[in-house]
Protein backbone atom coordinates (compact mmCIF):
# COMPACT_ATOMS: atom_id res chain seq x y z
CA UNK A 1 0.00 0.00 0.00
CA UNK A 2 1.22 3.48 -0.90
CA UNK A 3 0.19 6.91 0.32
CA UNK A 4 -1.49 7.72 -2.98
CA UNK A 5 -3.61 4.56 -2.69
CA UNK A 6 -5.14 5.46 0.70
CA UNK A 7 -8.90 6.02 0.70
CA UNK A 8 -11.28 7.14 3.45
CA UNK A 9 -13.48 4.37 4.87
CA UNK A 10 -17.00 4.08 3.52
CA UNK A 11 -19.29 6.71 5.05
CA UNK A 12 -16.47 8.70 6.67
CA UNK A 13 -16.72 11.54 4.17
CA UNK A 14 -19.84 13.03 2.65
CA UNK A 15 -20.72 16.14 0.69
CA UNK A 16 -23.05 18.46 2.61
CA UNK A 17 -26.25 19.64 0.91
CA UNK A 18 -26.00 23.12 -0.59
CA UNK A 19 -29.34 24.61 0.32
CA UNK A 20 -31.14 27.25 -1.74
CA UNK A 21 -28.90 26.97 -4.82
CA UNK A 22 -31.43 26.46 -7.60
CA UNK A 23 -34.07 23.92 -8.61
CA UNK A 24 -31.59 21.40 -9.94
CA UNK A 25 -30.00 20.93 -6.52
CA UNK A 26 -33.18 19.43 -5.07
CA UNK A 27 -33.21 21.98 -2.25
CA UNK A 28 -33.78 25.18 -4.21
CA UNK A 29 -36.46 27.87 -3.83
CA UNK A 30 -37.75 27.29 -0.27
CA UNK A 31 -34.50 25.55 0.73
CA UNK A 32 -36.25 22.52 2.21
CA UNK A 33 -38.31 24.62 4.65
CA UNK A 34 -41.69 24.24 2.91
CA UNK A 35 -44.05 27.18 2.33
CA UNK A 36 -44.44 29.91 4.95
CA UNK A 37 -45.03 29.26 8.62
CA UNK A 38 -42.98 29.67 11.78
CA UNK A 39 -40.24 27.24 10.77
CA UNK A 40 -39.80 28.81 7.33
CA UNK A 41 -38.95 32.22 8.78
CA UNK A 42 -35.45 33.34 9.66
CA UNK A 43 -34.90 32.82 13.37
CA UNK A 44 -38.08 30.76 13.37
CA UNK A 45 -38.85 27.63 15.35
CA UNK A 46 -39.78 27.08 18.98
CA UNK A 47 -37.63 27.04 22.09
CA UNK A 48 -36.29 23.75 23.44
CA UNK A 49 -38.92 22.16 25.65
CA UNK A 50 -41.80 24.24 24.23
CA UNK A 51 -44.89 22.10 23.71
CA UNK A 52 -47.25 24.42 21.87
CA UNK A 53 -48.59 26.14 24.97
CA UNK A 54 -49.17 22.94 26.92
CA UNK A 55 -47.34 22.92 30.27
CA UNK A 56 -43.88 21.57 29.41
CA UNK A 57 -42.80 18.17 30.69
CA UNK A 58 -40.10 19.56 32.99
CA UNK A 59 -42.69 21.76 34.72
CA UNK A 60 -45.10 18.85 35.16
CA UNK A 61 -42.47 16.89 37.08
CA UNK A 62 -42.40 17.21 40.89
CA UNK A 63 -39.63 19.29 42.41
CA UNK A 64 -36.98 17.51 44.45
CA UNK A 65 -34.47 19.02 46.84
CA UNK A 66 -33.03 22.50 46.80
CA UNK A 67 -29.72 24.29 46.28
CA UNK A 68 -28.27 26.01 49.32
CA UNK A 69 -26.95 29.29 47.96
CA UNK A 70 -24.96 30.07 51.14
CA UNK A 71 -23.02 26.79 51.03
CA UNK A 72 -19.26 27.08 51.26
CA UNK A 73 -17.01 24.58 49.50
CA UNK A 74 -13.51 24.13 50.85
CA UNK A 75 -10.38 22.75 49.20
CA UNK A 76 -9.49 19.78 51.42
CA UNK A 77 -6.09 18.48 52.55
CA UNK A 78 -5.33 15.60 54.94
CA UNK A 79 -2.73 15.91 57.69
CA UNK A 80 -0.65 13.01 56.30
CA UNK A 81 -0.20 14.92 53.02
CA UNK A 82 1.69 17.64 54.93
CA UNK A 83 4.60 15.24 55.61
CA UNK A 84 6.16 16.24 52.26
CA UNK A 85 7.06 19.69 53.68
CA UNK A 86 10.32 20.28 55.55
CA UNK A 87 10.48 20.55 59.36
CA UNK A 88 9.60 24.04 60.58
CA UNK A 89 8.03 25.13 57.29
CA UNK A 90 4.99 27.39 57.04
CA UNK A 91 2.20 25.76 55.07
CA UNK A 92 -0.44 27.96 53.42
CA UNK A 93 -2.45 27.82 50.18
CA UNK A 94 0.49 28.96 48.01
CA UNK A 95 2.75 26.26 49.48
CA UNK A 96 0.06 23.59 49.01
CA UNK A 97 -0.49 24.69 45.40
CA UNK A 98 3.25 24.64 44.68
CA UNK A 99 3.45 21.11 46.14
CA UNK A 100 0.60 20.01 43.83
CA UNK A 101 -1.81 19.17 46.67
CA UNK A 102 -4.42 21.78 45.68
CA UNK A 103 -5.49 23.41 42.44
CA UNK A 104 -8.17 25.94 43.47
CA UNK A 105 -8.74 27.72 46.75
CA UNK A 106 -12.56 27.71 46.37
CA UNK A 107 -14.01 29.27 49.59
CA UNK A 108 -10.86 28.46 51.55
CA UNK A 109 -8.68 25.57 52.68
CA UNK A 110 -9.76 22.98 55.25
CA UNK A 111 -7.27 20.63 56.90
CA UNK A 112 -8.63 17.22 57.90
CA UNK A 113 -7.12 14.77 60.38
CA UNK A 114 -6.57 11.78 58.07
CA UNK A 115 -3.25 9.99 58.69
CA UNK A 116 -0.31 10.84 60.95
CA UNK A 117 1.91 13.94 60.93
CA UNK A 118 5.60 13.45 61.75
CA UNK A 119 6.89 17.00 61.16
CA UNK A 120 6.71 20.26 63.09
CA UNK A 121 4.82 22.69 60.85
CA UNK A 122 3.00 26.02 61.06
CA UNK A 123 -0.23 25.49 59.14
CA UNK A 124 -2.37 28.42 57.95
CA UNK A 125 -5.88 27.65 56.71
CA UNK A 126 -9.48 28.84 56.96
CA UNK A 127 -10.71 25.72 58.79
CA UNK A 128 -9.34 22.76 60.72
CA UNK A 129 -11.05 19.63 61.97
CA UNK A 130 -10.54 18.95 65.69
CA UNK A 131 -8.48 15.84 64.92
CA UNK A 132 -6.26 17.84 62.50
CA UNK A 133 -5.64 20.54 65.12
CA UNK A 134 -4.76 17.87 67.67
CA UNK A 135 -2.40 16.06 65.27
CA UNK A 136 -0.55 19.25 64.28
CA UNK A 137 -0.12 20.38 67.89
CA UNK A 138 0.99 16.90 69.02
CA UNK A 139 3.71 16.99 66.37
CA UNK A 140 4.91 20.30 67.87
CA UNK A 141 3.46 22.53 65.17
CA UNK A 142 1.15 25.55 65.23
CA UNK A 143 -2.36 26.06 63.87
CA UNK A 144 -3.29 29.49 62.46
CA UNK A 145 -6.89 30.14 61.44
CA UNK A 146 -7.01 32.79 58.74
Amino acid sequence: MKLNELKATEGARFVSKRIGRGQGSGTGKTAGKGHKGQNARSGGGVAIGFEGGQTPFFKRMPMRGFTNYTRKEYAVVNVEDLNRFEDGATVDFEALKAAGLLKKQLDGVKVLGGGKLEKKLTVKAQKFSKSAEKAIEEAGGKVEVM
